[in-house]
Parts: C-alpha cells; structure tokens; sequence
C-alpha cells in the first residue's frame, strides 16, 4: 500500500481521570494508530496528549508505555511524527525525540503539501482574550520557571502538577465543550483575521475539545480536531482534501 496519507489528531489527556479510565483511552489510541500505520507517510500530533508532562534531566513521568511504544515503532518504520506542544504538555524537551524518534515543534507552522497550505497549532493563546491565560503561558515557557520548578523534587513537583491539571480538565470531562455558534468561536475569528493577509487552505487547531469544520471563505476551512475522551476524532489529508474522521 501506498503511504500517502497525513493524519491528524489532538487532545488525548492521557493520565486523567483516573488510571483505569487512560489506561482504555491510550489502548483505543494505540488500536487507531495500528490502523493508520499501513498508509500514514507522517503523523500530527497537536498537543495535550498528556494531561501533564514535565522532563527533568533524569526523570520523566510515569506511565504511557504503550503509547510511546507504539509512537517508536512507528518512527523506526519510517514513519514520521511530529508532536506540537499543548498547554498541558508545553514541557516536552529532549526526551521523545532521543527514545521515541519524534519531532517536538514549539509552536504553530505552515505545513505545504502538495500545492496546500496547512496551518496547524494546537489552539491555545489565539483569538481574542482569554489575557489571564496569556500571561499564564508566559511564565510557564520562560526558562528561567522551567528552571526553578525542576529543582522541586519529582514526587513534590510532578504529583502538585497532576493534581492542578486534574482539578482543571476534570472539569471539562464533565462538561464537555459546547459549539455556542459561529460568532463565539474564537478560534474561527482568529483564522478570519489570518486568512485576510496570509491566506492558507486550512486551518487544523486542537484544544477546545469539540470536533468541528467552519468554512473561513470560498478556499479555506477550519478543522479542530476534538478529542479523545469523548470523541475520538481525527483529520487526514489525502493529498487533496482535509477532513475530520471518527475511529470506532
């Protein structure tokens, strides 16, 4: 078979909310993975597929061996993956790309693909608002934090971090994200605003957790990609066209 296919996806959480409950979601991901592997050439990853991950210098969390497993399988097939930073796992440094063999990306890129344009981030911090968050990420990506929070000890540091992003996602388990409309989704004007000076094909964003497709104009759509604890959505680019896909 041909490998021709790009695939999408975002928004595992992987760790939340309970181990017993990952632990169903990560095996599902790595059934989905299995199933793409005969025709992916590469593979997006658009963040928080952790619920939280931080690397010291020797010390990684727990856990996701299937999961990473599979991810260097992959890899050492030839296929190629990329993992965006999410705002739940932003503190991904050298770890997956020395035992896994992915590509981390920073921040938002192009990809250009057979004559298309395809913006990809994972989606937190664009748009309008949402300035407490903002100022948030930026002390969370200064290097100086990052290197005040890795003289914590692991048991102190890694368990405070699971317990403050289990307060916040278990939140949104239980109350999944709702589309309120075209003109709330502040994902959809950020790609409005965009698309007005550098024009692309799509836009492909996770975080909100809500599988969605808003046409931008005439050439261009939005696709976030949702998530795994409700959805089990992904996107895949067949050379021609994006769309958003369900694994059952």
């Amino acid at each position: 078979m041909i490998k021709d296919k790009i695939y999408f996806a975002s928004d595992f959480h992987l760790g939340v909310p309970t181990h017993k409950d990952s632990l169903v979601r990560e095996k599902l991901i790595v059934s989905w993975l299995e199933s793409i592997k005969e025709d992916a050439k590469s593979i997006y990853l658009l963040g928080d597929i952790f619920d939280f991950w931080f690397e010291y210098k020797t010390v990684v969390p727990k856990g996701f061996v299937r999961l990473l497993g599979k991810l260097a399988e992959l890899t050492d097939s030839g296929i190629k993956i990329h993992i965006i930073k999410g705002n739940h796992d932003m503190w991904m440094f050298n770890y997956l790309p020395k035992e896994v063999g992915v590509h981390i990306i920073d921040d938002k890129i192009i990809l250009e693909e057979n004559g298309k344009k395809i913006f990809l981030a994972h989606g937190d911090g664009l748009g309008p608002g949402d300035f407490g968050y903002k100022l948030i990420k930026k002390i969370f990506t200064n290097s100086f934090c990052q290197w005040l929070f890795a003289r914590l000890h692991p048991n102190f540091g890694i368990g405070f971090a699971h317990f403050w992003s289990k307060e916040s996602r278990n939140s949104n388990i239980e109350n999944p994200e709702e589309f309120l409309g075209e003109q709330k989704e502040w994902l959809a004007s950020y790609c409005k605003r965009k698309q007005e000076n550098n024009p692309v094909d799509y836009y492909v964003f996770g975080h909100q957790h809500l599988p969605l497709e808003i046409e931008i104009d005439n050439n261009c759509k939005y696709i976030n990609l949702g998530d795994w604890m409700h959805h089990n959505s992904y996107g895949v680019f067949d050379g021609e066209n994006l769309e958003l896909k369900y694994f059952k």
